[in-house]
């Protein structure tokens, strides 16, 4: 199998990693705009050649978009214009309507699928990539009777060695389901991250006081916003909304602080106490 990896970073790196390691990739061309990038890459044996996009494609079996969501609307048309009988395409954003919007009149929309690793790290770059990061995490499929038969099960055997389990779902509900439980984290962790550094400029005690739960809690802050602006702005609605739930359940405990409500502080947490039994 011949694959074609667009973007040679942290996600699409993994993914060669990890697919060569199965012995499903035998060979990788690596397509990316930043040439450092391709060289590490292919130091690293992610991929086994650096090519322009249209030898790579002519010459795979597979072609996985890698590549900020805003990057791969402006380009996907351009990549699909060169599919042939035979190839599929799929990409690993982390929104899915807009991308899908894009080419849904396109002739060779039918070589395409949607696709989501629900995994990813603070860091980016390919020197980032680890070959064992999926397995066990879910990988979604978004819109897949849009896809044609032999091109969905090419990426369903890429979730397989990639040891995913498969989700299906259509790709406005991926959208709001991932502004609920990755997107306002982010976003969280932004803001957490900078209430800590504005008040750090006071008390230059506070990071060294900093415990596990901090560092874990702001650890997404540490995500290169090359990458989260534009999933923002994509997702833009389903994020406002999320974030306004967000803020209104800090007021809550705002006002029970406030009104040494402590009936309430105890109720608002043994109701968050609930995700127990759901996150284990």
């Amino acid at each position: 199998m011949k694959i074609t990896l667009i973007g040679v970073g942290l996600i699409g790196g993994s993914m060669a990693l990890k697919l060569k390691a199965k012995g499903f990739a035998s060979y990788i061309y690596g397509v990316d705009q930043n040439l450092k990038h391709l060289e590490e890459a292919k130091e690293l044996g992610i991929i086994d050649e650096i090519a322009t996009l249209e030898v790579a494609v002519s010459n795979s079996d597979l072609v996985i978009i890698a590549i900020p969501v805003d990057a791969t609307r402006k380009m996907i048309s351009k990549v699909l214009d060169l599919a042939e009988p035979g190839k599929t395409f799929m990409d690993v954003g982390s929104t899915k309507e807009g991308i899908v919007n894009i080419i849904e009149n396109h002739p060779n929309r039918s070589r395409f699928v949607a696709f989501h690793p629900m995994w990813g790290t603070e860091n980016s770059g390919p020197e980032s990539a680890t070959g064992e990061s999926f397995a066990g995490k879910a990988g979604v499929i978004c819109d897949r009777e849009n896809s044609a038969d032999d091109a969905l099960k090419m990426v369903e055997m890429v979730a397989e060695n990639l040891e995913m389990h498969l989700i299906y779902m259509k790709a406005a509900d991926h959208d709001i389901h991932t502004a609920y439980i990755s997107h306002i984290s982010h976003i969280t962790s932004y803001a957490l991250a900078n209430t800590v550094l504005e008040k750090e400029r006071e008390e230059d005690t506070i990071f060294q006081l900093a415990s596990s739960g901090f560092s874990s809690t702001v650890r997404l802050a540490k995500s290169h916003p090359e990458m989260w602006v534009p999933i923002f702005k994509q997702n833009k609605e389903n994020v406002l909304d999320v974030l306004n739930e967000h803020i209104s359940q800090l007021r809550k405990f705002k006002s029970a602080l406030e009104k040494d409500n402590d009936e309430l502080l105890e109720e608002l947490i043994r109701n968050a106490n609930k995700i127990r039994g759901i996150l284990r």
